[in-house]
Parts: structure tokens; C-alpha cells; sequence
């Protein structure tokens, strides 16, 4: 006899999760596109590889051990990574959470699924720029000109309040606000929050030049950095914040070659917040600043010291090493090794 959960077909929830209930959580559309993708995939080895339809795929069907093998597939394909492995996982797990809230019969499979294991992730140093005079550089490589006022702006922006390109690009004129008496940004982060991020008073002069500059008679609502485009201003596009920022890297790469290949903002993001670790800034400040959620990702991607502190670490602390001297040795006491040395036998 048929139950519940093998009349209701798996598939026949997305289309409402994922045009409907995501956009309320994250207005960058980053998450829903991510999680479109994970359960495509999840269709098409389904459809292609398990031989079901999306009209007989149940959520019945929807097992334990159904999902660890989709995992184990995924793995197999092409060497793909733990961590998209991982996030292909994460897009299910989601989907399910929301039709057990939706639907009460569905709860079991919901439980049964969230304990297929995520894959444990290498943990993965990234790279940051290590020397201040390279990033110096990269911050100052912007021409005296009127782009290169708007360029020299969002290169500083980024490293000096550790915010996101998404950040950057989605702040309004009303968001910036350098004349309060402590001037701050008023930043929509991830999954809609908010926070007020501290302007540094370095910061406000540039922030300051590009307003006089860009907004002549700023509307509160436009966006603070856009592009032209026939006359009418759009919101600048990540995809071209990470052309300035490549542009000016490249330059200072020619002077500093130990400049990684690849500069991209969250890099910026990164080295600020690793450099503030570096300098004695505690985790919690840090993690407040950089609008994390959680302390351990702050210390997870951010709370590692440079080589010259691990060296100091190493020397402060005892150690049993015994330097040795360039004294003479003495002849040995055996006579074989006496012999031996003197090209006997």
C-alpha cells in the first residue's frame, strides 16, 4: 500500500523554493542560482543515470542511502571537489528542510537525509598580499584622473572596511555616511543583514573626491558607484569591480612580482582581515568588522600568523636543539675506525 511520501513527487516543490522563498533570504540571488544548480544536477542523475522521471521520483525514493550514493557519484565525476560536493549536498538538505516546514510527512525523510555526511574539505591556506609595499602600490597604481579618482575609491574601500564587491556594489548614496560623527557605511550583507561598517579617517578624503566628482547633486536612492550606459546610470557590476581591481594588480605586479597571479576583491577582504589578526586585533573585533556570523569562520580563513611570528614563536619557546661548533673532533678511541680513517685495514 502506498504511503504519503510515495504519492508526493520529489520535484514538485522547487520551482516554489526556488523563485519564491529564496529571494526572501538573499537579495544577491548568489544562494538561489547555487542551489538551482545543485538540483539540477540532482535531477539529471535521477533521470540519467537512476532511470526515474520527475513524474515517478518520490520523496519515498528520497532515502538515506539514495543520497550517500549521489554524493559518492558526485566524487567520481571528473575529480570534483569535496567542497562542490559538498554544496551540490547543502542544495538538497535545503530544499528538503523547506518542504518538511511546508509538509509534516516529509519530516522523516528530511531527518534521514541531513545525516549523509559532508565530505571533510582539505583545509586550504588562501593567499594574501604579504608585503605592505606591494599593496601600497596597488592601492596608489590609479591615474590622477576622474576614473582613476572612482578606481582609487573602490581599491580602498574594499581592503580598508573589509567589505564585499556584492557590498560595495549594492550600497546607495544614503549608505554612505562620512559626515556623522563617526562615519560608517551602512552595508546590506548576506542573507539580508545589515551593519554599520566605521570609515577610517584616511578613507574619507577619497570617499570624499569621488562624491564631488560623481554625485554633483547626489538622489539618496541612486547607487553610490555605477556605470553609464547611454545616458543613464546603472549599478556598477561585480564583474567589472573585479576588472579595476585586476587592472591596478597587474600594474603593481611589474614592481612587486611576488604579487599573486590572481588579485581578485575578496583578496583585498582577506589580507585586511588576516593583517588585523597579525597586529593583535582580537577574533571577535574581527569577525564583527568582517560581518561574520560566526567566530570560527573568522578564525577558520583569517587567524594566521605571518612566517616572521611563527619564527619568533619557535625561538621564544625552549627548545632541545644543541648548536653545534666548528671545534675539532677528537680522534675516536677505536682502533678499526683509527685504522679505517687512516687508510688501513
Amino acid at each position: 500500500m502506498k504511503t504519503q511520501l510515495d504519492r508526493k513527487l520529489f520535484f514538485s516543490m522547487t520551482m516554489d523554493f526556488l523563485e519564491n522563498y529564496l529571494p526572501q533570504w538573499n537579495d544577491s540571488g548568489k544562494t538561489a542560482k547555487a542551489y538551482r544548480d545543485g538540483l539540477t544536477i540532482f535531477r539529471r542523475y535521477v533521470t540519467d543515470v537512476k532511470g526515474y522521471s520527475i513524474k515517478n521520483f518520490t520523496f519515498g525514493l528520497c532515502t538515506f542511502d539514495f543520497v550517500l550514493d549521489y554524493r559518492n557519484w558526485l566524487l567520481d565525476q571528473d575529480g570534483k571537489k569535496e567542497s562542490t560536493v559538498n554544496n551540490r549536498l547543502a542544495s538538497i538538505k535545503a530544499y528538503l528542510n523547506y518542504a518538511a516546514a511546508r509538509d509534516v510527512a516529509i519530516q522523516q525523510v528530511q531527518l534521514s537525509v541531513s545525516e549523509v555526511p559532508f565530505l571533510k574539505v582539505p583545509k586550504v591556506i588562501r593567499p594574501v598580499i604579504e608585503h605592505a609595499d606591494a599593496l601600497r602600490d596597488i592601492l596608489d597604481a590609479p591615474p590622477n584622473t576622474k576614473l582613476g579618482c572612482r578606481d582609487a575609491m573602490i581599491l580602498s574601500v574594499l581592503y580598508d572596511t573589509m567589505i564585499r564587491a556584492d557590498e560595495l556594489i549594492h550600497l546607495d548614496v544614503k549608505d554612505v555616511q562620512i559626515d556623522a560623527d563617526t562615519p560608517y557605511l551602512f552595508v546590506h550583507g548576506k542573507g539580508n543583514k545589515e551593519r554599520k561598517v566605521p570609515v577610517s579617517d584616511k578613507l574619507i578624503p577619497l570617499i570624499k573626491a569621488y562624491m564631488e566628482e560623481f554625485h554633483e547633486s547626489p538622489e539618496k536612492t541612486a547607487p553610490f558607484i555605477y556605470t553609464t550606459q547611454c545616458g543613464a546610470r546603472n549599478r556598477m557590476s561585480e564583474r567589472n569591480v573585479e576588472r579595476i581591481v585586476k587592472k591596478y594588480a597587474d600594474i603593481a605586479r611589474k614592481k612587486h612580482p611576488d604579487i599573486p597571479e590572481t588579485v581578485y576583491p575578496h583578496m583585498f577582504r582577506r589580507t585586511r582581515g588576516t593583517g588585523l589578526y597579525r597586529d593583535g586585533v582580537s577574533i571577535e573585533a574581527i569577525a564583527v568588522a568582517m560581518g561574520h556570523s560566526c567566530i570560527q569562520t573568522t578564525k577558520d580563513h583569517y587567524a594566521f600568523p605571518s612566517l616572521e611570528q611563527k619564527r619568533e614563536a619557535m625561538n621564544r619557546g625552549d627548545s632541545l636543539v644543541v648548536t653545534r661548533t666548528n671545534e675539532k673532533k677528537e680522534w675516536p678511541d677505536d682502533e678499526a675506525e683509527l685504522a679505517r680513517l687512516c687508510g688501513l685495514r
